[in-house]
């Protein structure tokens, strides 16, 4: 049976929300059938947010990637 598995994080963390996919794909030993992402472009702020983002700044941009994938067989 195909299923989904979506992962969500911010573009200043590529790093760790690629250790988190690549952790989950040994873990689950899923057949992935396809792997496709999209990066969320974020609105220009003109004033300083609670955030600390100064004039002129983007405030970091969401990223999802979404996997289709089998389960193995005998997987819970």
């Amino acid at each position: 049976m195909q299923q989904v598995k979506i992962f969500k994080g911010i573009e200043h963390e590529l790093a760790a929300l690629e250790d988190e996919i690549n952790t989950w794909l040994v873990e689950s030993q899923a057949d992935v059938l396809q792997i496709v992402g999209n990066i969320a472009p974020q609105t220009h702020s003109s004033k300083p947010s609670a955030s600390g983002l100064t004039q002129g700044e983007f405030p970091p941009s969401d990223v999802m990637v979404i996997v289709l994938y089998k389960r193995p067989p005998g997987a819970a």
